[in-house]
Order: C-alpha cells, then structure tokens, then sequence
C-alpha cells in the first residue's frame, strides 16, 4: 500500500504488478523517470525487489546440483560470498540467469527473474525427481518468505549505516558478499550485489518486516534525499552497465556465447552441466549468429523502439533482408542521450559498423553496433 500512497504507476510483471514510476504532479512519465535515474546515480535511490525469485537449496549435494544446473563453478564458492549464474536448457539456449549465495557449507540462497521463479523452481525438480534421484538435495520456493529492498547509489552505504549492526566498511563488506544481522532491529539478510552498477545493498528480512523497515530507510534516508524508483528507472539503470534481462534481451534462440557471457561457462569443469553439448552442436558455433550488442544511434535524441528490425541496406526493396532487432531501448538521463541493445547477426564481429532501423512512421535511424557497457566499464562505482 505505500506504493500506492506514493502514487506509483504499476506495470505487470510474470505474475506481479510492481512499481513501474513515482510521478510528481505535473511531472510526465519521462521527467519521473530522469529524476529518479539522477537521483539513484548521485545520492541513493530504492527499489522494491522482494518480486525476484527465491529459491532455498539444501543438502549434502547441493554443491553438485549447482554445478549441473549453472554453467559455471560452484565447487570453491565459500559461505558468505555470492556467485552470478546462468542456466541453461539442454539446447544449450539461456534458460534464467541470477545470483546465488552460499548461506553455508549445504546450504545456497539462489534468486532468478521475477517471471521465471516458479518456472526455475519447476525445472530443478524435474532434474531432481527424474533424472537425478541419487542426488540429496530439496529445493524450496521462499520468494514471498522475504521483502527485498535494494538500495543503489554512492550514499547507500551513508543510509544504511545507522540502521544496521553489520559493518559494511568496504574491506569488512565486499562486493559479492553477503552478511546475516540486523536492519532496523529486525532479522535480515543483506547482499552487497548490484543490478545498478553502482554501490548498492540488497536487504532481505522476513516479509511480514517489510514495511517496518522500508519506512525505516525512508526516516533515515531523508536527509539523503532517498528517491524511490521503480523497474523502467531499474532497466534504464541496468542497461547503462550492459546487464542482460533474460526474456527481453534473449528469447531462447540465444547460447552464452551470443551473450559475450562466455566468462560465466566454465569449459574446464571436470563433469557436464545442462546445456554444454547443446551449446557445441555445430549450429552453436557457426558464424552469423545474432548476438548481443551496443547499438548507438547517430543521434543521441533518437530512442530507438523496441523490438525495431535492424537491415544492411536501407535501400533494399521490400521485403526487405532483416539480420536483427533492438531489444532494449531507453533515454539515459546520466548520459544525455539513448541507449540501446539488440541481436545482430554476427555482431559480436560487427562492432563499428552501422545498421539501419525502417520504423512504421517513415523515419529509418542508423546506429553503430558497440559494446553493452555504456558506463564505467571498469565497475568503479559498484566498488565504493
């Protein structure tokens, strides 16, 4: 309800309706959203995150579980520290993606997409019960056992300071940690993860706490200017730092490797995980694949639509030759111009080229296949 007092505009994710903007009145969609992108960039900002999936995984094998299921290593990962994954179906295509952390030697927190947690918690059990019996492990959906708030920008660390017992003095409290305390004198657990790029803390407490301790962060955060924000301010955020969303950026036709996430599949592990001889086949590893890039448009004040085709030659009759499409898009109000990420055919290869987007109203916009990562490529802020 203290979204609603506050005036949220909501939108429908999987099965929730979440925070979409805070508008002022008078404000428009576009001048909340800029306002709360500046404010989470240059003070803090807050984000209602308890919608992110969470699963509660336990037992003697839980470690190997992990290591099926993900593409990468969980073997080392100690308790206390987190681990970013990407899962993967049998094809070898990208199937969710989140961060799990190690509550102790047995026992793993993991978070997927808001939309794809009882999808995940599905898919684990039928690896479990049907094909991998011998395994001792139970897997428990805990999604709405904890309100999750994240808190994101160079004053998180200043807000949250007085509210909590945990030290989060940087050398105490690293990025990819996780630490169990107090936040407003209730239970939590609190993981310094990012989906901003910025400092930021992701407070998990029991869910009947919630609002005690949302309205907590609010009387201390005032003096900060605490802004909240809501998922388009979130993606716009997300986008700047390159983070992929699966299910808007992919579309289940995409391997790692289309991603440029080849840094999240460890080749080198000595057992097989879901989807490694899928993303081998032959058809995996050919060239012209559409692949995830930057795409920036010659003009800056050009947002580029979502879901806009993408072709070589602009001049080419209809119907024309299509090799991609844009799969996000937004005005970054940080950077002063638009943002925008899409699959390309070959892209990966491509970067520096231009492609053309025919749009319905007569205009064709070009832009220059680039990178992902819009800022701080060397993650400096998330570092505080």
């Amino acid at each position: 309800r203290w979204h609603v007092e506050a005036g949220a505009e909501f939108e429908n994710v999987g099965q929730w309706k979440r925070p979409w903007y805070y508008p002022r009145p008078g404000e428009t969609m576009d001048e909340a959203i800029a306002r709360e992108q500046l404010a989470t960039r240059t003070g803090v900002g807050i984000l209602d995150a308890s919608t992110l999936g969470k699963i509660d995984i336990q037992g003697p094998d839980a470690r190997e579980f992990l290591n099926r299921v993900y593409t990468n290593a969980w073997s080392k990962l100690a308790p206390g520290r987190c681990r970013y994954g990407l899962m993967c179906t049998e094809d070898g295509m990208v199937f969710d993606d989140g961060v799990t952390a190690c509550i102790d030697e047995n026992r793993f927190h993991m978070t997927t997409t808001s939309g794809g947690a009882a999808r995940v918690l599905g898919w684990l059990e039928l690896w479990l019960e049907t094909e991998w019996p011998e395994l001792d492990v139970q897997v428990t959906s805990v999604t709405d056992h904890w309100a999750t708030m994240a808190i994101a920008g160079p004053k998180a660390r200043e807000l949250l300071e007085p509210l909590t017992d945990i030290d989060l003095a940087p050398d105490a409290f690293r990025f990819m940690d996780w630490k169990a305390g107090r936040v407003a004198g209730v239970p939590a657990r609190v993981f310094r993860i990012s989906f901003t790029g910025d400092l930021s803390y992701e407070v998990n407490v029991p869910a009947h706490y919630g609002l005690h301790v949302w309205r907590a962060l609010f009387g201390e955060g005032e003096r900060f200017g605490l802004t909240p924000y809501g998922t388009e301010t979130m993606h716009v955020l997300r986008a700047e730092k390159g983070f992929v969303i699966v299910g808007q950026d992919t579309d289940g036709s995409l391997t790692p490797a289309d991603l440029d996430h080849g840094w999240a599949v460890a080749e080198n592990k000595p057992f097989s995980f879901l989807g490694q001889r899928g993303m081998r086949r032959e058809d995996c590893l050919r060239a012209g694949r559409k692949q995830l890039v930057g795409l920036e448009t010659i003009d800056p004040q050009v947002v580029l639509p979502e879901g806009a085709q993408a072709v070589a030659d602009p001049r080419q009759t209809i119907p024309m030759t299509m090799i991609g499409h844009v799969t996000s898009s937004y005005f970054s109000a940080l950077l002063g111009r638009s943002i925008a990420m899409g699959v390309i055919e070959g892209g990966l290869e491509r970067k520096g080229e231009r492609v053309h987007f025919p749009l319905a109203d007569g205009r064709c916009v070009e832009a220059t296949i680039r990178d992902t990562v819009w800022l701080d490529p060397d993650n400096e802020r998330q570092k505080g």
